[in-house]
């Protein structure tokens, strides 16, 4: 499942295209000050756990944490809240907190896109796709560090994702799993048994290196309903 790595997001910056200036030209807004910049900013740091789980967050305190107005602010936490990852409260925007049914929901929608952009992959990768696939199965087979495994595996997520060449299907994974990082206490993505993970990973790209979409699709389901099950019996340990 892809995972600890932290997602990059591209945020719209302001033109640099040439033009006449004179000191009666109006400032353009500071790129800091665009909503694009604030949700970006701030939907990082909540995947990253800056703020405990259910944490209030307050427009006024946001605004002066990143040096900025309230507008952006406010447009950011509204994204946020659609995205679902806040909870429209009384004073503001609450974190949201997981039970086991919210994380069985999101691997109920995991394992349906991802099985279908496995089947995608299998029909329409480029060979560049399965050396990038390759690549970093072998970096996940030698890495050690927990950093490093939930890195790549997160990486090696993706790139089967961008492998099925379906920008829709990519987004909607993208959103999931931004929740799904939102509410694991443990580290993000870690595997928890990387020698299995790496074996699946294996078969994976086996079924893509030879176009067979119904094994991939079925391969994934396998990986993801494993590691559904160990998460759910780590998240009855931690919350009785």
């Amino acid at each position: 499942m892809g995972q600890r790595s932290v997602g990059k997001y591209d945020v719209p910056m302001p033109s640099t295209r040439p033009g006449p200036s004179s000191a009666s030209e109006p400032e353009r807004p500071a790129a800091t000050d665009s909503a694009s910049l604030q949700y970006a900013r701030l939907r990082a740091e909540l995947v990253d756990h800056v703020f405990p789980p259910g944490t209030v967050l307050l427009e006024t305190m946001l605004s002066a944490r990143y040096g900025v107005s309230r507008t952006p602010i406010r447009d950011a936490l509204t994204r946020l809240e659609h995205d679902g990852l806040l909870e429209r409260v009384v004073r503001g925007y609450r974190i949201r907190v997981a039970t086991a049914e919210d994380i069985m929901e999101l691997y109920e929608a995991r394992i349906a896109l991802e099985s279908a952009a496995a089947a995608a992959a299998a029909l329409r990768r480029t060979e560049l796709d399965l050396a990038r696939l390759q690549h970093l199965a072998e970096l996940l087979g030698e890495a050690t560090e927990i950093e490093e495994i939930t890195s790549v595996n997160a990486d090696w997520h993706r790139a089967l994702w961008t492998a099925a060449h379906n920008s829709v299907l990519t987004g909607l994974l993208d959103r999931v799993i931004t929740q799904m990082r939102l509410f694991d206490d443990s580290p993000v993505g870690a595997p928890p048994s990387l020698e299995k993970t790496v074996a699946e990973h294996d078969a994976i790209l086996l079924a893509l290196r030879a176009n067979d979409a119904e094994t991939a699709r079925t391969e994934v389901i396998a990986h993801l309903s494993r590691t559904r099950d160990i998460r759910l019996a780590a998240l009855a340990q931690v919350r009785p």
